[in-house]
């Protein structure tokens, strides 16, 4: 029942008995790397649409997801399938960018009463501006660390939210137990796809959780050192040596999938 009502509230194509399922950072991890490796990841991506669910997992806003496949410079990107957009907080048809009620009218439920404390909170903060993202369910900061008043994220979590830096850089305050992990879980569920292979793809801090589900991992070559500094409390995972495309081809084949094996899944 859950699959159905969730590809009627996408109200476009989820593949009808896909062989594995691969999610994607973008920023470091889908748009990065040596181009002939991009567009080989992308022409298979493409080829195999039946076969590979593809979803992208970002902390890009569905607004900046959009404007990607305006860019010339992203002109071979295919759409997914679905995204999940705002670090967790959002899941959409990749073809529409339209939300997904069924999952994020919940996360909404989690965000309600928080949006105004935290701005209260965050208001004037030294090192601290906020990014220019649209969404209902989480804020967004550009962070300078070594700036932020050291008790600041306490402060934050003390009142029932969670806060992420990564990237050095970037800081997002996010729904208690809402990140890209655990909103990839609650949309393999509700498709029904728990018996099928996963595999996630990143390079910065906001994919741990990714890396923590349990899945088939890659992190690419050129993952920031925070994320490497996490790993013991994970398994599975294949420490790609490629940037980008490069380290997701590279995993691919490591984890048994991808161009060189012929087929989606072996």
């Amino acid at each position: 029942m859950g699959r159905v009502l969730f590809e009627q509230q996408v109200q476009a194509a989820i593949p009808s008995d896909p062989q594995l399922v691969l999610v994607t950072d973008l920023d470091g991890t889908l748009l990065a790397g040596d181009r002939r490796d991009r567009l080989t990841l992308y022409r298979w991506l493409a080829s195999e649409r039946e076969h590979v669910l593809h979803l992208f997992a970002t902390g890009r806003d569905l607004r900046s997801i959009g404007a990607l496949f305006d860019d010339p410079l992203h002109e071979d990107l295919g759409r997914p399938h679905l995204v999940i957009g705002d670090v967790g907080c959002t899941v959409a048809c990749g073809q529409s960018l339209q939300e997904v009620p069924l999952v994020v009218d919940a996360i909404e439920e989690l965000w309600q009463g928080y949006a105004e404390r935290v701005l209260q909170l965050t208001r004037n903060q030294r090192g601290l501006s906020p990014q220019p993202v649209v969404s209902r369910r989480r804020h967004a900061f550009h962070a300078e660390p070594d700036l932020l008043d050291p008790d600041l994220m306490r402060q934050l979590e003390a009142i029932g939210v969670d806060c992420l830096l990564s990237d050095g850089r970037y800081l997002d305050v996010l729904p208690a137990g809402v990140n890209k992990g655990t909103t990839l879980r609650r949309v393999i569920a509700l498709l029904e796809l728990t018996h099928l292979p996963v595999v996630v793809a990143g390079d910065t801090l906001n994919d741990l959780a990714m890396f923590q589900q349990g899945y088939h991992g890659i992190i690419v070559g050129n993952a920031e050192e925070p994320l490497l500094q996490r790993l013991d409390d994970v398994s599975g995972v294949y420490l790609a040596r490629g940037h980008g495309c490069s380290g997701i081809l590279e995993g691919l084949r490591h984890h048994g999938f991808g161009p060189s094996s012929g087929t989606a899944a072996v």
